[in-house]
């Protein structure tokens, strides 16, 4: 079968490439006389002090180069097809699928579901192994790829089965014993279902991951995102503060237990739980590194410290500005303890917080991250809100300005008649951006 075209889109300005006259529409032939399949050929192929590269131009000539590099130089080439291949879709249809519960008429782009190990790898996406074959684990294997993240949610693989609607679900969890006597780092994810693979089946779960230490550095624990648009799909309960409370007790104790006999928790719960639970976040230390806080786990509290870090450096003045911050739920008394921490330092500084209930999704759902400008520009309708309002980056596509309901931060601004500014979701872009605005 005839290899996908690797067509160049751009060239970054000062590169090999640029230099070589490398340009927008040609196309990558061959590597050393080696055919490329996606981005992990590429990558591979031009780690090297020396290659030979064939290029096609859009009139048929063939451009062939020697280059001599540094041996980890990249050429600067920025490709059509991000994988350099098609995508590899999922095959499952599981119970917690947020994607199933979208409405209707949204960009077709939030439909599509990747279980794509690449992805894994380049991203930090978690894959099911449902879709990867034994061909792919050989690849990953012999291009060393770590981490794979995986979705795992239960060990049991009848359940496995169940919850991800694929009768193979539960058998392709052997491709991780083969990942992990390769030496292939992985991460862990478990999404929770109440009254599906909670209490004893998470009991079971986290015991059956124990003998994938070291290579699996971690496995997060959190809880299935819910909206409004369930209609003819399994019926799923959120989780109330005495589940959440139970959660957290499981953990923690199995954290415990691997501390003291693998020195490292493991095993972390998302953020979410302890908010639910009305229970504190844990310390700094209880995250080893925050392995996992793209999961959740631990961001808030990462936030936190790096805020308190910075601010307790300051000395307070009498500038003087009047700001808005919109922000989730989950987020909402976070953010206002700072507002008041630095409201309390700045005496001149007045800003006002205001939490963002999800009715685009449900209220069921906290993040600030699947907030959509319709709410925002619904709820904020009217407030005072200052000389500008702060938006955290987390609503938007990367490097884009257009939030889920594709409504842009411009027709925010142009919907509230107020200047915005976005920040990126650290505690110290956070502070800063209130301070020198």
């Amino acid at each position: 079968m005839k290899n996908k075209s690797h067509i160049v889109k751009d060239v970054e300005p000062g590169s090999i490439a640029d230099e070589l006259g490398i340009a927008c529409g040609d196309e990558l032939i061959s590597i050393n006389n080696t055919n490329i399949k996606d981005v992990l050929d590429y990558h591979y192929l031009i780690k090297d002090d020396n290659i030979t590269v064939l290029i096609r131009k859009p009139d048929g000539e063939e451009w062939e180069f020697d280059i001599e590099k540094d041996y980890d130089d990249d050429l600067g080439i920025i490709f059509e097809e991000g994988l350099m291949d098609s995508y590899n879709s999922c095959r499952n249809k599981c119970i917690f699928c947020f994607i199933d519960q979208m409405p209707p008429n949204m960009r077709e782009t939030l439909y599509f579901k990747d279980d794509d190990a690449r992805l894994s790898f380049l991203q930090g996406n978690y894959i099911t192994l449902t879709n990867l074959s034994d061909e792919e684990v050989d690849r990953i294997i012999f291009y060393k790829l770590s981490p794979i993240n995986i979705s795992i949610h239960t060990t049991n693989e009848e359940l496995r089965c169940r919850m991800l609607n694929n009768r193979f679900a539960g058998s392709s969890l052997s491709k991780m014993y083969k990942l992990k006597e390769a030496g292939i780092t992985l991460n862990g994810q478990i999404v929770l279902c109440k009254g599906w693979n909670d209490k004893q089946e998470l009991e079971k779960t986290i015991h059956d991951l124990a003998t994938f230490l070291p290579e699996m550095k971690s496995v997060s624990v959190v809880p299935v995102g819910l909206t409004k648009f369930r209609d003819k799909l399994t019926p799923l309960e959120p989780f109330s503060k005495e589940d959440a409370a139970e959660v957290i007790d499981t953990v923690h104790r199995w954290q415990n237990v691997f501390l003291n006999n693998y020195r490292t928790r493991f095993i972390y719960c998302a953020d979410e739980w302890y908010i639910k639970a009305d229970l504190p976040i844990p310390d700094e230390d209880s995250y080893e590194g925050y392995p996992q806080i793209e999961n959740g786990v631990g961001l808030l509290r990462s936030f936190t410290d790096e805020f308190c870090n910075c601010f307790d450096e300051l000395t307070g003045d009498d500038r003087e500005k009047e700001l808005s911050i919109a922000t989730g739920v989950l987020a909402g008394p976070f953010i206002m303890q700072m507002a008041d921490k630095i409201m309390g330092k700045f005496p001149n500084i007045k800003l006002h917080i205001y939490t963002i209930e999800n009715d685009f999704f449900g209220r069921n759902i906290t993040v600030t991250g699947l907030l959509t400008g319709a709410d925002i520009i619904k709820q904020l309708k009217g407030k005072n809100l200052g000389s500008c309002l702060l938006l955290p980056e987390v609503l938007l596509r990367h490097g884009e300005t257009t939030l889920l309901d594709d409504i842009t931060i411009h027709d925010i601004e142009k919907a509230l008649q107020t200047g915005i500014r976005v920040v990126k979701s650290d505690g110290k872009s956070f502070l800063d951006a209130v301070l020198n605005i």
